[in-house]
Parts: structure tokens; C-alpha cells; sequence
């Protein structure tokens, strides 16, 4: 396993989380009229996606796994393999949703559910990183 490459990414997961909580206005409506705070939520947001998929592939790669067909199979592997808890797979799912939606349909956004995430749900990113760190830790 590479946990220098691990580190690297949950660092990258980290600075995107941090962008995302130092640049969230302080409601839906602001962020609703304000391009550059979309801008930087949504693109972080993904990033942390992309960064968490990233690094539950790798993981995967390492395991007796087949490789997943999706993104969101990421994370059921994870908690087939105990890396992760069911709901925190369901939540990493949703998240995935997200990505697609914001990659593929950025003018169809619901800034109200950004808001959201950016408020309520940035802690499954960092629950994700723990659950990885701690693999490191028992290794």
C-alpha cells in the first residue's frame, strides 16, 4: 500500500475541505447570488468526492475486491471490506450524486442544497479521512 500517495490525497481531501468551510457565505440566498462562492463550493466539493474515490480505489486495488463499475460501488466495497460504516457508504454515495450533478448539469445546481453540504455534510469527508488514517495506524 502506498500511504505516502494515501497521505497526499487526504491532504488534498483536507485543503478542500478547509476551502469549502473559509469560503461559504452565511446562507443559501448569499450564496445563491454570489458566482464566485459557487465557483469555489462547488469545484471544492467535487474535488473532496473525487479525492475520496480516488483513495477508496487505490485501497481497493490492494484487496481481494474486483475493482468497482462506479463510483458509488467505491464505497460499498469499503464497507463490504470494514473500512467504512454503511451509512457512512449511503452518505459517500449521495455525495457521488452530487459530483455527477455538479460535473455534468452545473447549470441545473440547487445552491440551496450546496449550502447544505457545505454547512451540514462536511464532516462525512472527514469521517472518511479518520476511517482511512486509521488503517494507516493499525498497519
Amino acid at each position: 500500500m502506498d500511504w505516502t500517495l494515501i497521505q497526499q490525497k487526504l491532504e488534498s481531501l483536507r485543503r478542500s475541505i478547509q476551502r469549502v468551510k473559509e469560503k461559504c457565505p452565511k446562507n443559501a440566498a448569499a450564496l445563491a447570488s454570489d458566482y464566485d462562492a459557487q465557483d469555489i463550493l462547488s469545484l471544492n466539493l467535487t474535488r473532496a468526492v473525487q479525492m475520496c474515490v480516488d483513495i477508496g480505489t487505490h485501497l481497493i486495488a490492494r484487496s481481494e475486491f474486483p475493482p468497482p463499475a462506479t463510483m458509488g460501488k467505491t464505497f460499498d466495497i469499503l464497507c463490504e471490506s470494514r473500512i467504512i460504516t454503511d451509512d457512512l457508504a449511503a452518505r459517500m454515495k449521495k455525495a457521488v450524486g452530487f459530483r455527477n450533478l455538479a460535473v455534468h448539469n452545473y447549470e441545473s445546481i440547487n445552491w440551496e442544497i450546496v449550502f447544505a453540504i457545505a454547512t451540514a455534510h462536511l464532516q462525512d469527508f472527514e469521517e472518511f479521512a479518520k476511517s482511512v488514517a486509521l488503517l494507516n495506524d493499525t498497519q
